[in-house]
Parts: C-alpha cells; sequence; structure tokens
C-alpha cells in the first residue's frame, strides 16, 4: 500500500540497523529497521525512495550557478538527503531519511532521522 498521508510529524534521530552495512557510507539503501525511543522497528517494505541533493541555506550561495546546476542532478559532498517510505512488520507506516550534512569536523558521516508516521489515506 503506497497511499498513505502524513499522521504525526517527529523529526528526530534514529539508530539504523542493517543486516548488511552500507557499501558508502554517503549513499545508504535503506535500513532493514531502526531504534525510535528505545523501540526497535522491523522494516518489511520499501514503498518508495528518493533523494534531494538540493542546497540550503548559506550552501545555496556558495557556489557557481554552473557547478550549483551539476551539483543538483550529482550531489556534492555533505549535502542531500536519501529519502525512504516504508512499512514495518506490524504495518505502521514511517518515512526515514539520511541527512549526508556532518556535524561538525569529528563527525562527517551524517545521520539517520525518523521524519515522521503515516497512515492509510482515507
Amino acid at each position: 500500500m503506497e497511499n498513505t498521508v502524513p499522521y504525526q510529524f517527529i523529526d528526530e534521530e534514529i539508530e539504523a540497523i542493517f543486516e548488511k552495512p552500507p557499501v558508502y557510507d554517503k549513499k545508504p539503501n535503506c535500513p532493514d529497521g531502526f531504534i525510535w525511543r528505545e523501540e526497535h522497528h522491523t522494516i518489511s517494505a520499501v514503498l518508495t525512495e528518493w533523494l534531494d541533493t538540493s542546497r540550503k541555506g548559506r550552501a545555496a550561495k556558495n557556489m557557481r550557478p554552473a557547478h550549483a546546476r551539476h551539483a543538483i542532478t550529482t550531489g556534492s559532498w555533505g549535502v542531500g538527503r536519501y529519502y525512504f517510505r516504508v512499512v514495518t512488520d506490524v504495518g505502521r507506516f514511517f518515512e526515514i531519511y539520511y541527512d549526508r550534512s556532518p556535524t561538525d569536523a569529528s563527525d562527517r558521516k551524517g545521520h539517520w532521522y525518523l521524519l515522521g508516521e503515516r497512515k492509510p489515506a482515507p
């Protein structure tokens, strides 16, 4: 079932669980599960996925236009989010994403977030 609507906005960091770690840290596939608020969720299916490589805030203004056009299609270091709309083994629908942005020089890998919970469309 792919026809879902937003139910609850969350936007909290989660711990992604992989049976087999992604080949590239900055280009991950959907995790097999995640831990949110100490509760384990097993992902049973990916309903849809997409990539947003648009630059936001100051980062949107620090490139020459030609480079910015290229970066929006291929991405650039530390910019972009991989989104996944998923259903869990107990039938809950969630939207999760991997944010490639580093938080600081010592933490350059990016982080996983739970954007929100969804429910079937009426």
